[in-house]
């Protein structure tokens, strides 16, 4: 599904944290949005996702503007995905409690989860099915893993991730690339993450935004892979 951004600011006291005239993130995409620590990147995303309000501009998702507390603009939800940190998700359930829980929401079957379970057996590395941990006493890389997952066992049209490599191993990390680039192919979904691991960003994004103190500084397109040299470069110098 189609995000248009339109004039969009949002500022902290005398800080500007976005400030993007056009962006528009096209039906299908896969697009990586990276940038320095205050870039404005989880900024934007709980702009988009409606969790802080703008100052001015707008977000139209669904061809909806989803700032408009209205409940007939309120259908956009049902179909978006995200996992943005920690506060997505009910600490004192156990990981397969939380799952039960998002099937319900999502009139999921006990089949259809365990199918769904099972594309990520490798993902969850023993350590999430079938443990009787609460989720608040998770690793952090845990914690993450339980986040992506819910996120997508919405069967979302968009998703957005927040920094999903963070606190992940390597295994994990290549296996959360799979999982999105196979979920994006067989889906259509539109997949937006941001990330500090240009590397893997790069991988599986076609399209690769930077941010710097707000503002879009660079739109690059990757179907080649050749964002990554422009990023380094682009860091390079600025460091």
């Amino acid at each position: 599904m189609e995000i248009i951004i339109k004039d969009l600011k949002k500022t902290f006291g005398e800080k500007v944290a976005v400030d993007i005239a056009n962006l528009t993130i096209h039906s299908g995409e896969m697009l990586g949005l990276v940038g320095n620590n205050g870039a404005g990147k989880s900024t934007l995303f709980r702009l988009i996702l409606d969790l802080i309000k703008a100052d001015t501009g707008t977000v139209r998702m669904y061809g909806l503007n989803i700032d408009i507390n209205v409940a007939e603009t309120e259908v956009w939800k049902d179909w978006t995905g995200a996992f943005v940190d920690e506060s997505f998700l009910i600490d004192y359930l156990t990981p397969d409690e939380y799952f039960q829980f998002i099937a319900r929401l999502t009139d999921t079957t006990d089949e259809q989860l365990q199918e769904f379970l099972a594309k990520f057996q490798h993902f969850m590395a023993d350590e999430l099915a079938g443990q009787k941990k609460l989720i608040r006493t998770l690793s952090a890389g845990n914690k993450q893993k339980v986040g992506i997952m819910a996120a997508m066992l919405l069967r979302p049209q968009v998703l957005i991730l927040d920094e999903p490599f963070n606190f992940l191993d390597p295994s994990s990390q290549n296996a959360i690339k799979h999982l999105l680039q196979k979920y994006n192919e067989e889906t259509g979904a539109t997949i937006l993450i941001s990330s500090h691991n240009l590397q893997h960003t790069v991988d599986i994004c076609k399209r690769i935004v930077l941010l710097e103190h707000g503002k879009l500084i660079h739109d690059i397109e990757n179907s080649e892979k050749q964002a990554l040299s422009i990023l380094e470069n682009y860091f390079e110098i600025n460091d």
